[in-house]
């Protein structure tokens, strides 16, 4: 356990991170062409000045309470606990979030920022569909057109949130170049948004782009955080000894982690490291990546033999990003919070774990962390580990059914 007592409690990091230019220490900032400076910067000044309006927050509270279904339970995985050891493991259920997943938690908020800001169009990128799907919805609330740029792989491994998306009146347009997932569809969506700025808003799936997208997505995603912390002590009457969520670009376990910063609590962020340690094989950017400028801001990176970002995998469409939001960047620097890694057979393991012994679907973005939190629970005799369950794996159980069948083989092995 590293630096909680660096900061008293939670709004004191807020107030220090990130920085007027939106740099959390070396990392963030905003690395822009020329004419769409102007747009962030109009973005920003926007959102500073709506976050602090009572009006807004309400809207926001309301919308939360009476739309997606907040605030999600956290719940205790006895039998899971039981299977493996004396170490209980509890989920926050953001899987029962509207849509399915925390995406919904900054999209509402996005969209209430451009109707604030006059806009009339949502432009995003999306790997596992999920984030495309609360756009869609925030979309088709606030009454705004919605394109969202998806690769052709992430289309074909997702088609039950391809669906949902055109069901909501959303335009998917499909990215054919390079690797076609995740990467390629932030860069097309960004591309687009650089032609349309002036009418549109970039909806940023994640912690990551430019100044202020990490701060405005943290920031919307902290309410998982603060009500998990707040159910858990109302449940058990002590704060856990782990928190544990998935990062890809980072957003749910941004929001997981931070209302524990300050807390005597270890926190570990899992990264997929898919089939193994080989570049190109995971997508694991804070375990072996560095230092880099992509999408706008400065995080680290996985980059090829000329240092540029480099092809990654994971079998979440939702993780395989070659970098990092710069705020786990940081986190990751001073030693906060312990970045680990979970490999697709041990993610896919947990998977079919919480079917079988707690009847719950997990995203595979989230049986990652579940598989850290097994792999915790089995090396600690005793104590608890709080998991974020990011979303669910309806979207999912097409691809995992064709991989793994209904996971006998993998569920052989002894625990």
């Amino acid at each position: 356990m590293k630096n909680y007592q660096n900061y008293r409690d939670f709004d004191t990091y807020l107030k220090h991170f990130p920085d007027e230019k939106g740099y959390f220490g070396p990392y963030g900032g905003a690395y822009l062409p020329e004419k769409l400076i102007p747009a962030m910067e109009e973005i920003s000044e926007a959102y500073e000045t709506i976050c602090q309006s009572a009006k807004f927050i309400n809207e926001l509270r309301r919308i939360r309470k009476e739309f997606q279904g907040r605030p999600t339970p956290v719940y205790h995985c006895e039998r899971l606990s039981n299977y493996f050891g004396k170490c209980q493991i509890y989920v926050k259920r953001e899987d029962l979030n509207h849509t399915g997943a925390h995406k919904l938690n900054h999209c509402m908020g996005e969209g209430l920022l451009a109707k604030y800001m006059g806009k009339k169009k949502l432009i995003a990128e999306t790997g596992a569909g999920q984030h495309g799907v609360a756009l869609a919805t925030a979309a088709a609330f606030f009454g705004l057109e919605c394109d969202i740029y998806m690769g052709e792989v992430d289309i074909a491994k997702q088609a039950p949130n391809v669906t949902r998306m055109k069901m909501l009146g959303a335009r998917v347009i499909p990215v054919t170049h390079g690797l076609k997932t995740l990467k390629e569809a932030v860069d097309a969506a960004f591309d687009a948004y650089s032609k349309e700025y002036k009418d549109a808003i970039y909806c940023i799936g994640s912690v990551l782009g430019p100044h202020p997208f990490p701060k405005m997505v943290r920031d919307f995603q902290t309410v998982v955080g603060i009500e998990a912390r707040e159910q858990f002590l109302e449940m058990t009457g002590h704060l856990p000894d782990a928190v544990v969520a998935c990062v890809g670009g980072g957003s749910n376990s941004i929001g997981m982690f931070l209302p524990f910063v300050a807390d005597p609590v270890d926190i570990y962020g899992v990264e997929p490291l898919g089939r193994g340690m080989k570049l190109g094989d995971h997508a694991a950017s804070l375990n072996y990546g560095t230092e880099g400028i992509m999408h706008g801001f400065n995080s680290i990176m996985l980059k090829d033999e000329n240092g540029e970002p480099a092809p990654v995998y994971s079998i979440a469409s939702g993780l395989d990003y070659p970098s990092s939001g710069p705020e786990h960047a940081y986190l990751h620097d001073i030693g906060r919070v312990s970045y680990v890694t979970i490999g697709d057979d041990d993610a896919m393991r947990a998977f079919f774990q919480l079917c079988r012994l707690e009847g719950i679907i997990p995203a595979v973005e989230s049986s990652h962390a579940l598989a850290y939190a097994i792999q915790y629970a089995k090396e600690h005799n005793t104590g608890s580990v709080l998991v974020n369950l990011s979303g669910r794996g309806d979207k999912d159980i097409d691809f995992v059914k064709e991989q793994y069948g209904y996971g006998e083989e993998l569920l052989k092995e002894n625990k």
